[in-house]
């Protein structure tokens, strides 16, 4: 089984679990997408270790993600102050998360990460 995404006006409306030959016999555009593909890297099932498998779409496609058509899957830009990764199609905070062991939420209007 795979996974596949119903695209209208290059955005997901739907994902499924399914045969190939029932995807082809459903009216509207279906694209393939991989749960196990993040960034444009395809990792080895529940892990965060790239396992050299096809990352397709550069991301797992989600009700609401964008589809451009030989590029891939985004998610819905998070802030305004976030920009697109044209490589990973992953948004990209214009401070980067901190590294130090704590939590941290986003800050939009001071643009800052406050630990929570």
């Amino acid at each position: 089984m795979t996974h596949f995404a119903e695209i209208t006006d290059n955005l997901v409306t739907t994902v499924i679990v399914a045969e190939q030959g029932f995807v082809s016999s459903q009216p509207g555009t279906w694209v393939q997408t991989s749960y196990n593909t993040r960034g444009g890297v395809h990792y080895a099932p529940d892990s965060n270790t790239p396992d050299g498998g096809v990352a397709l779409n550069k991301n797992y496609a989600g009700i609401g993600y964008t589809y451009i058509d030989g590029v891939g899957f985004h998610a819905p830009q998070p802030y305004p102050s976030w920009t697109l990764d044209s490589d990973t199609y992953l948004w990209e905070p214009p401070v980067a998360y901190p590294d130090d062991g704590q939590q941290y939420a986003w800050d939009e209007d001071t643009t800052v990460w406050v630990e929570i």
